[in-house]
């Protein structure tokens, strides 16, 4: 038996560190997640070694909460936790099963219970990541089978605890709603992660970093625009974040190539085809008040003026 355990070198040789660094690389801001991303790994890391030393070591709970609106990284961090739980020998896999209430819940008798099984079954030795969980529970209707697939997801997240982890996800309210009416559900789950909107300046940032992931750049007057950009688009119903941005670049790129392509009988510099324009932001309809990829027939009620 030992009598120390060398932490620094248990935490090289875990690979974690390696796990931490990519997230942070992948996900700008995020700063209270990253935290408990940490204190997550910290606390397992302690915990194996009071094992090796033969110290009492009682199996953490690891089911999660991840709480936030859409596009703030819950996904890319459930992957990441993950990993670190296969790297720290607290999942056997781990792979990360993402499902929805479709995937759980059945439309008549007899149906849910296998779905349900199936769907934990895929997930054994990783991640079960629930998206919208609170969908699973429909207090208004007495005939909704959600309820079976969360007695049954209970059962297995007591049963086998040290195979898979849960991640229930969703906007904060309605998560908050969801464990009020499920006690039992809500006395399983360890870990509560918030994640925050981000700011304006982590979208800029989050928009420049996607750019140069595919060899584009803003000119300066292209800058100013998208910043005010963003300031419309965080207005409007149904932002969604980091994705609503990288949906306003695939946008970008189109209106650029449209650009180019009206100048076939020029030659095009390097310049010219890395360049985002002010004139391809500008265009954007939600200079107008509307939301791009939506029914142009439907306005919507919030209007925003004019840049």
């Amino acid at each position: 038996m030992p009598s120390s355990v060398d932490l620094a070198a248990a935490y090289a040789d875990s690979g974690v560190a390696e796990v931490l660094q990519q997230l942070d690389q992948e996900l700008i801001g995020l700063r209270p997640v990253k935290t408990r991303i940490r204190e997550i790994a910290a606390l397992l890391l302690v915990d194996r070694a009071r094992q090796q030393l033969d110290l009492q070591s009682t199996a953490p709970g690891l089911h999660m909460s991840f709480t936030g609106r859409p596009g703030t990284g819950k996904t890319t961090v459930a992957k990441r936790i993950s990993q670190i739980l296969h790297r720290l020998g607290y999942l056997r896999k781990g792979h990360v099963v993402t499902v929805t209430r479709d995937d759980l819940v059945g439309q008549y008798v007899g149906h849910t219970a296998p779905k349900t099984r199936e769907m934990v079954k895929r997930a054994l030795g990783g991640v079960l990541f629930i998206d919208e969980a609170y969908y699973l529970y429909k207090s208004d209707n007495e005939r909704d089978y959600g309820a079976e697939a969360i007695e049954i997801l209970l059962q297995d997240m007591e049963r086998q605890r040290s195979d898979f982890v849960v991640i229930f996800a969703g906007y904060k309210d309605r998560m908050a709603e969801f464990y009020q009416s499920n006690p039992g559900l809500s006395s399983r789950v360890v870990h509560h992660i918030d994640f925050p909107d981000y700011s304006e300046e982590e979208l800029m940032a989050i928009a420049l970093l996607l750019l140069n992931q595919q060899d584009y750049h803003f000119s300066e007057s292209a800058h100013d625009a998208f910043s005010r950009y963003i300031q419309r688009r965080r207005q409007l119903p149904f932002f969604a974040n980091a994705r609503s941005i990288r949906n306003a670049l695939d946008r970008l790129r189109l209106r650029q190539a449209n650009r180019l392509f009206s100048r076939l009988e020029q030659p095009l510099s390097r310049d010219d085809l890395t360049t985002i324009e002010a004139e391809d932001v500008l265009a954007s309809r939600v200079f107008q008040g509307e939301i791009e990829g939506r029914d142009p027939s439907q306005p919507l009620t919030t209007i925003l003026d004019a840049p």
